[in-house]
């Protein structure tokens, strides 16, 4: 039975969490904001060196655990903005050195996909939604292979962008689903699916533009994109499930928090005889148990390093998920 603490630091968020057996014990984030424009990586970088030990702290009580049991320490290696990614690294090598604890490279996409787990969905197609990813993954032939992405941006980047055109502050996606609960006229956008990949900046340039013509309500419009790019997304998931003959959808990433995609996705699944599975909000977003989880599970099949090995790594800011070799799965 190992305990294996988990280190996340892709993006706006920092997180520890601490997972036993497959059980967690502890969830600590802290998230970096701002009142108006995006994210800025050099800041969040500030700020994910600013909260760290705290956070550590605060998920080390919470666990009830003595960090010296701690057997391993995972974190996110990549991808994700390189500034806040050298922040968790070294965080998590000034740990290792400190207990004298072996390091767990984790890759943030797959950490997404093995949490969807917990919820007892057995081999899963993931629909993988957050700020700068976009992917309809599954396991097959020895890997997790992406079936389908996004061909410019990730669905949050595209959301926050229409927000901070909107004059909405970051992260924008809360706001715009609050907003979009309040719409009441679809108006029509652009609809890109090639296949099982989808885009955005289509869209995006005719929200714009609706936006400066000054003749639609930004309740209506969120309301609109809201309906237009999760039917996009709901599309390829379903053309996924049914390319590789799975029965299982899991959700994951921060924007699977959105009611209306969960429901969009509920539906689809129920109209093909599917099953829907989503992991509770703190596991949707990006955190530090997930890494956890899926460190737990490498650390357990022998991937692990320590001493000049651990040293030497380094992170992978553009590591795709299909890159990633599974050698804890059989």
């Amino acid at each position: 039975m190992a305990i294996v603490l988990g280190i996340e630091s892709t993006a706006h968020t920092f997180g520890v969490g601490i997972v036993r057996d497959g059980k967690i014990l502890s969830n600590k984030r802290d998230m970096y904001t701002t009142e108006s424009g995006g994210i800025i990586p050099m800041d969040s970088a500030k700020h994910h060196r600013e909260v760290s030990s705290k956070v550590y702290s605060e998920a080390v009580l919470e666990s009830g655990i003595d960090e010296k049991r701690i057997d391993a320490i995972a974190f996110s290696q990549g991808p994700g903005l390189p500034p806040c990614l050298l922040e968790g690294i070294k965080f998590a090598k000034k740990l290792s050195k400190k207990l004298g604890k072996p390091l767990v490279p984790v890759n943030h996409c797959v950490a997404h996909l093995e949490i969807g787990k917990l919820t007892g969905a057995k081999d899963p197609v993931l629909l993988y939604c957050s700020g700068a990813n976009t992917q309809v993954i599954s396991y097959a032939s020895g890997k997790y292979r992406v079936f389908g992405e996004t061909l410019d941006t990730g669905v949050g980047n595209f959301i926050d962008n229409f927000a901070r055109y909107a004059g909405i502050g970051f992260p924008g996606g809360p706001k715009i689903e609050k907003l979009a609960l309040q719409g009441k006229e679809y108006i029509e956008l652009p609809y890109t699916v090639k296949g099982m990949d989808v885009a955005f900046s289509g869209i995006l340039t005719n929200l714009k533009q609706k936006i400066e013509s000054g003749k639609y309500k930004i309740e209506d419009l969120s309301y609109s994109m809201q309906e237009t790019v999760f039917a996009m997304l709901v599309e390829t998931a379903e053309r996924a499930l049914a390319h590789i003959g799975k029965k299982d959808l899991v959700l994951g990433g921060g924007v699977a928090c959105n009611s209306r995609l969960q429901e969009m996705s509920k539906i689809m699944c129920k109209e093909r005889n599917a099953k829907f599975f989503c992991p509770e909000r703190s596991l949707l977003v990006d955190n530090g148990a997930m890494i956890a989880y899926l460190g737990e599970i490498m650390f357990n099949s022998g991937i692990s390093f320590l001493g000049k090995k651990a040293e030497e790594m380094d992170i992978k800011p553009r590591e795709r998920t299909d890159e990633v070799e599974v050698k804890w799965r059989k």
